[in-house]
C-alpha cells in the first residue's frame, strides 16, 4: 500500500491521515478484552480448587477478628467529614504544586512572571485564605475531635 499523499491545509502541507497507524491500538485494546474475558471465563469453567463450604468458611472476613454484631451498623459522619477535608487539602496541593513551578521554577517563563506573577500570586493567596477560613471552620466546629 503506497503511503497516503500529503494535503494542503490552512496550516499548511501535512501527511493524509492515515488509520493504519491505529492498527497495534486496535490489536492491544482487543488482546486485553480477550485476556480479560479468558480469565474470567476459566475461573468459572474449569473449578479446579476444591469446593467444600463450612460454616467457617463462608463467615465473612473482618481483618482476622470474629464478626460481632450485624454489619448494617451506621457509620458516626466523623468518617466522611475527615475524607471530605482530606480531598479539599490533597485539591489544593494539586493546584499549588504546578503554580510553584511555573512561577518560581528554572524552567519558568520570566515574561509570564512579568504579565502575569503578581496578580496570580494575589489569586492564589486568596485560594489559601479561603482554605484557612474552611480549615478554621471546620476546627471551631470540632470536626478533628475524635469521640
Amino acid at each position: 500500500m503506497p503511503p497516503p499523499l500529503p494535503v494542503q491545509t490552512p496550516a499548511g502541507i501535512e501527511p493524509a491521515f492515515d488509520l493504519s497507524v491505529y492498527y497495534p491500538i486496535l490489536i492491544y485494546a482487543i488482546v486485553v478484552v480477550l485476556f480479560a474475558v479468558g480469565t474470567l471465563a476459566a475461573s468459572h469453567l474449569f473449578p479446579f480448587k476444591p469446593r467444600k463450604p463450612t460454616r467457617v468458611k463462608e463467615m465473612p472476613y473482618e481483618s482476622g477478628m470474629d464478626p460481632v454484631g450485624s454489619a448494617r451498623l451506621q457509620f458516626d459522619v466523623k468518617f466522611y467529614l475527615i475524607a471530605i477535608l482530606f480531598l479539599v487539602f490533597d485539591v489544593e496541593l494539586l493546584f499549588l504544586y504546578p503554580w510553584a513551578v511555573i512561577a518560581y521554577g528554572e524552567a519558568g517563563d520570566p515574561t509570564w512572571r512579568v504579565a502575569f506573577g503578581r496578580i496570580v500570586f494575589a489569586e492564589i493567596l486568596v485560594f489559601l485564605a479561603t482554605l484557612v477560613i474552611g480549615y478554621v471552620y471546620a476546627w471551631k466546629k470540632g470536626v478533628f475531635q475524635w469521640r
